[in-house]
């Protein structure tokens, strides 16, 4: 138990429930995770996302074409939304008849009002040259779309042009912007909220990836996968610098206080820490071979890091990067999230199920 100094005015049951919050945060970084149940279904997850208010998503790509929302506490499934859009009806000219989409990965708005999701690739009239994995801008594969869904009725509602291949998105914490990097395309899409439109693409490199916001929206954090860099984009003036990580960066975190920066490094499998102040490599371990997709505890506490080709999920202690729990979780686990209100973390499992845990 850490000390507690009590003040005047205050009363003890007031101190015994901060002392009770600080022991159950340290219990939580220091806790063994136990699995809690599998979710099966017409699921082929690339992602998963924790909207921190009571909702779940899994982002399922071509191979169903939807997105499954679940109920963070109970675990049940609330709605599945198929990628279908008219854009027609959207307000989008050019296009007739309804196109399908193929989910990537989701970010929430900060208000909680919308779920939006990136599409790999964007299918039926007017789309030509599907995307690949294995791209560059002059290959000319189609430009997608970003999806919004309204969370009041689980029913897209607005879709916006990004790049070839869109992977990861983000909306910033101040709901000002929607961030979407185009792995094809090499770039970054900005898109106004307030606007509701695209307003800014900004080069990044081979295979943009992760995304991370600084808490109080003035940063972007980008990984570029395929080259040794993570982007910052300064989201006042749109410059940038450049933090060399080392090579194969796919995911990215902040610290809740925005000091320091987690990476992923995908092929060497290994996770870093990074001090944004002094611009310094902190520490870098081994987690296990491909590691992926990294989430991080509401406190800042614990890290979560799936290794794809490991089959397994590592936690980390935040602090030093100590290993709390390594655990065989499933054949190719690629995508992962922490919910803060149930201390729960979720893993999709690309071939078709979510392992969810207790810490």
């Amino acid at each position: 138990m850490r000390a507690l100094k009590i003040a005047a005015g205050i009363s003890i049951s007031m101190v015994m429930l901060v002392a009770n919050t600080l022991a159950s945060a340290d219990d939580s970084t220091e806790s063994q995770m136990t699995l809690v149940k599998t979710i099966s279904g017409s699921l082929s997850p690339k992602s998963v996302a924790a909207s921190q208010n009571g909702l779940i998503s899994a982002h399922n790509m071509m191979y169903n074409h939807t997105v499954t929302v679940y109920n963070s506490h109970t675990l049940e499934l609330i709605a599945t939304v198929k990628d279908s859009v008219n854009f027609a009806a959207l307000g989008v000219s050019g296009f007739s008849g309804v196109h399908k989409g193929a989910p990537v990965e989701g970010s929430y708005s900060p208000d909680g009002k919308y779920l939006y999701f990136t599409n790999y690739a964007m299918y039926g009239k007017g789309f030509t040259k599907e995307g690949h994995d294995v791209c560059s801008p002059a290959s000319g594969f189609d430009a997608s779309y970003l999806s919004r869904i309204n969370l009041e009725n689980y029913k897209i509602d607005a879709v916006f042009p990004v790049g070839s291949v869109p992977k990861v998105v983000k909306v910033t914490p101040d709901n000002k912007y929607v961030l979407v990097t185009n792995w094809c395309s090499y770039t970054l899409s900005i898109i106004s909220v307030e606007k509701s439109k695209l307003v800014k693409t900004i080069k990044i490199g081979r295979y943009p990836r992760g995304i991370s916001v600084s808490p109080d929206s003035a940063y972007a954090y980008v990984a570029e996968m395929g080259g040794s860099n993570i982007h910052r984009i300064n989201l006042d003036d749109f410059s940038k610098t450049l933090i060399p990580v080392g090579p194969n960066p796919r995911a990215v975190e902040l610290s809740p206080d925005g000091s320091k920066l987690y990476v992923t490094l995908n092929i060497s499998g290994k996770v870093l820490a990074w001090d944004l102040e002094s611009n310094k490599l902190i520490k870098k371990v081994s987690t296990g071979s491909a590691a992926r997709s990294l989430a991080i505890s509401g406190d800042g506490s614990a890290l979560f890091v799936v290794n794809f080709k490991s089959g397994t999920m590592t936690k980390l202690r935040a602090s030093d990067l100590s290993k709390v729990q390594t655990i065989k979780v499933c054949s190719e686990p690629i995508g992962v999230t922490y919910d803060n209100e149930s201390n729960r973390t979720w893993v999709a499992c690309y071939k078709g199920s979510i392992k969810v845990y207790q810490n």
